[in-house]
């Protein structure tokens, strides 16, 4: 297929791929900030580039393989009448992890165990988050994929989309980590974002997929209400 960069069609086409690449990276962006929130301060930028390089080079390397990718779509198996696919299994172990890591993560800031242990010993070692960020770019890639694969059949388009989606969770991420690391309540916040999508992507797996404008909505209302609870805080102290 001969690429015109006059053509509007592609233009649209990158546009509103971008955009979706961007909406479904939000919960990796978040999953990251609290995993490199663990780490020390000096390595945590690096931590989220390697993580986000690797989610770069995996969702890629996706999109050259388009005949894997459709297939993992199709059914391995017939369970009582439930068609299990590659998908399914993938979407299902990636929520029971999420729910796992958030769960853990809400009882060691809740117990305070990090605190009692000592500084160092409650910190993450630094390839066990690229390890786990590595994990959840897998997870979060074959839905990003497979929604770039189902909006053009146009490679190029498609990785110039990734490509920016993935430079735009890198300047973001930064921001969004210092914000939840300065913040107990953003970060609890975000680790209940986390069950949240957890659950939705067990709901996938399952076949009972839960639209993903109310989960984004749940988030940006929720966000929205903590960001007034900062605001009046930091009121209440200035009068103070």
């Amino acid at each position: 297929m001969t690429l015109s960069l006059a053509d509007p069609q592609l233009w649209a086409s990158l546009l509103t791929l971008t955009a979706l690449e961007i909406v479904l990276g939000i919960d990796n962006i978040i999953f990251i900030a609290v995993v490199v929130a663990r780490l020390p301060k000096e390595v945590q930028a690096r931590a989220r580039m390697i993580g986000l390089t690797g989610a770069l080079v995996f969702r890629i390397v996706l999109l050259t393989t388009l005949v894997w990718i459709i297939g993992l779509t199709r059914p391995i198996a017939d369970l009582w009448g439930f068609q299990l696919s590659w998908r399914d299994i993938i979407l299902f172990l990636g929520g029971l992890f999420l729910l796992w890591k958030g769960t853990g993560e809400i009882h060691d800031a809740v117990e305070g165990e990090d605190e009692e242990e000592g500084a160092g010993a409650g910190k993450a070692a630094f390839g066990a988050a690229i390890l786990q960020i590595m994990v959840l770019d897998v997870i979060f890639s074959v839905d990003s994929v497979i929604t770039a694969v189902g909006m053009t059949d146009v490679i190029p388009v498609m990785i110039a989309a990734v490509i920016i989606a993935v430079v735009v969770m890198m300047v973001a991420s930064g921001p969004i980590s210092d914000f939840i690391h300065k913040h107990p309540t953003a970060k609890m916040l975000a680790l209940s974002f986390l069950l949240l999508v957890g659950v939705a992507l067990i709901a996938d797996g399952l076949h009972f997929h839960i639209p993903r404008e109310y989960l984004y909505f749940a988030i940006a209302f929720s966000a929205a209400v903590e960001a007034l609870n900062l605001i009046a805080g930091r009121r209440r102290r200035r009068r103070a």
